[in-house]
């Protein structure tokens, strides 16, 4: 009984999610809303967080990352607008609530973290879309050299204290970005910018 009575309260939250925070921010893709109204969130934070999951805020995770505030992600998955012939490549710490929500959208979801990112890759599989579940100053070579030359990125950009969602896309090995929408996304250090001195 009181686990019929738990899984009724996340039903709850899920609903109140998608109708007072997606619907409010202006995240009305049918899509995004059916699979942020059915995937439980609950299910992809540390237990002892789970009466959090579905607040308008950023829940810790283990480390120094976070799962974004829930609007983040329906923002970015419109923005993405995954295709079925996609194969997406998403940067973000395991368990992954966003490649969860992806999954039946696209033809293949390949999940990195942030430290594999930086990293170079061997594989020659080209994505089509790339997406990265925080806020970057820079987005590496490394990475962007694992999408396909006019392939898709959506990932949030960290500027001078702020931090927006931006879209983008790769044409002759460079990117070009084009900022959204501002909103609070956990940064992710591993994107820094290297520092440089100055006088």
């Amino acid at each position: 009984m009181a686990d019929d009575s738990k899984t009724a309260r996340f039903t709850t939250a899920r609903k109140a999610m998608v109708d007072s925070q997606l619907r409010t921010s202006g995240v009305n893709a049918p899509f995004v809303l059916a699979r942020m109204g059915s995937v439980p969130r609950e299910d992809f934070v540390p237990e002892a967080q789970a009466a959090f999951a579905y607040m308008d805020r950023a829940v810790p995770l283990s480390g120094r990352s976070a799962l974004p505030p829930p609007v983040v992600q329906g923002r970015m998955l419109e923005e993405a607008a995954p295709a079925l012939s996609d194969d997406v490549l998403l940067v973000d710490h395991a368990p992954s609530y966003l490649a969860e929500l992806l999954r039946p959208l696209v033809t293949s979801v390949t999940v990195i973290s942030p430290e594999d990112a930086v990293k170079a890759s061997r594989k020659r599989t080209k994505h089509t879309l790339l997406i990265v579940h925080g806020a970057a100053e820079q987005l590496p070579d490394t990475l962007v050299k694992r999408l396909a030359d006019d392939g898709r990125i959506v990932t949030g950009l960290f500027d001078r204290g702020v931090t927006r969602i931006a879209i983008g896309r790769k044409s002759d090995r460079d990117v070009a970005f084009y900022p959204v929408a501002e909103m609070g996304i956990p940064v992710l250090e591993e994107f820094a910018k290297p520092k440089a001195w100055s006088f």
